[in-house]
């Protein structure tokens, strides 16, 4: 497999651009914009407010230190009031925020789902208000959203398998057991990765020798099932599929009790500081990096469209759909493309400003594999 370099940022950042038609520059902002923003657009209403509901910190250090500063900075610079909140996991909680948001007079509800059933209860009373919905990263099965913004998810878990693969096969295993480590059962993405990465284990000639879903993506207990696992086949694996960095950091922990991390790979995704560290010690063979900015951007430039009242804009960026599995509707999409981090381009995610050479080489060990691999603060 060929380990690519960024220059496919540049597609993906220019996602960025659809902002462009929907305001100027800005700047930081609170949670909450007050400035209002009109359109020449008929309908428009007299004030066009996103609310978007992220859904929790734990599972992913992604939604506060990523997707919620581009999405504020998106929103800022296209002038429109906005409120992000985050459930933080619980979903009673997810429900009373998408009331007190569609209460406040909200006109666009964009939400990354805990679940389809409790989110899709939420998109519905949004519906009953006339209130345009976004499925953000995760679609909510039979919920109906009118539009959905994430990365190609069956091509994120396509990259995973064909790292791990790479990677067993430079350790010279063309054949053997495989452990997979999935995200949620309850998030349809995780089972969209499983799709991607699966099919390449196994058609590469690799054996399932262990097969587990980690509840709520949660990494204490993703440490707890890969340990009974490991148990279970004897220690006897040549490598880890593992659905993000969280749970690949919870294998590889065990792995590090065992005296074998690093000789067995382990894969991961999201390009967390930690999992880019554990790329560049090789006690994790890879990541995936999804362009958040770009993600959250064309998110944005969606929400805005439909805020102003523009649905023939928002039809217009969104260029794909995918089809709800539960009731075979289809969903106006725009999805993006992932790309492979190795050691050699971890320096290219810190080039695209996603993170830093300080968060990412923080200790002497780690900044002697910086300055190997030309990461240079």
């Amino acid at each position: 497999m060929s380990k690519r370099t960024f220059g496919a940022f540049a597609g993906l950042a220019a996602a960025g651009l659809l902002l462009a038609a929907c305001g100027g520059s800005g700047g930081d902002a609170a949670s909450s914009s007050a400035a209002p923003a009109s359109s020449s657009a008929a309908p428009a209403p007299s004030v066009a407010k996103v609310g978007v509901i992220l859904p929790d910190a734990a599972s992913s250090a992604r939604w506060e230190t990523a997707d919620r500063p581009f999405l504020e900075q998106a929103f800022t610079a296209a002038g429109v009031e906005y409120d992000i909140q985050n459930a933080n996991g619980d979903k009673a909680k997810f429900a009373t925020i998408a009331d007190q948001m569609l209460n406040s007079g909200i006109n666009v509800l964009m939400i990354v789902n805990l679940d389809s059933p409790s989110a899709a209860a939420v998109i519905k009373k949004a519906d009953e208000q006339g209130v345009p919905t976004i499925d953000y990263d995760r679609l909510t099965l039979g919920g109906g959203a009118q539009y959905y913004v994430s990365f190609d998810n069956v091509a994120v878990g396509t990259k995973i398998g064909e790292g791990l693969v790479t990677c067993m096969q430079n350790n010279g295993n063309d054949s053997g057991p495989v452990a997979l480590l999935n995200g949620s059962p309850t998030d349809n993405n995780a089972t969209l990765f499983k799709e991607g990465y699966e099919a390449v284990i196994t058609g590469a000639g690799y054996d399932i020798a262990a097969d587990q879903s980690v509840p709520d993506w949660d990494n204490t207990k993703a440490g707890t099932i890969f340990e009974q696992m490991y148990t279970e086949v004897g220690g006897d694996l040549i490598g880890v599929a593992s659905a993000n960095d969280g749970l690949g950091g919870a294998a590889i922990a065990v792995l590090e009790r065992n005296g074998v991390a690093g000789q067995i790979p382990v894969t991961g995704q999201d390009a967390t500081d930690e999992g880019l560290q554990r790329v560049l010690l090789g006690t994790q063979c890879m990541t995936v990096y999804k362009a958040i900015k770009a993600e959250a951007d064309a998110a944005a430039a969606l929400a805005v469209a439909l805020s102003k009242g523009e649905i023939p804009t928002a039809d217009g960026l969104a260029t794909a759909s995918v089809t709800d599995t539960e009731t075979g509707g289809t969903v106006k999409a725009v999805l993006l493309e992932p790309i492979s981090v190795f050691p050699e381009n971890v320096k290219d995610v810190i080039a695209d400003g996603f993170t830093t050479y300080d968060r990412v080489c923080s200790t002497p060990a780690i900044q002697e594999k910086c300055a190997e691999y030309g990461i240079t603060p």
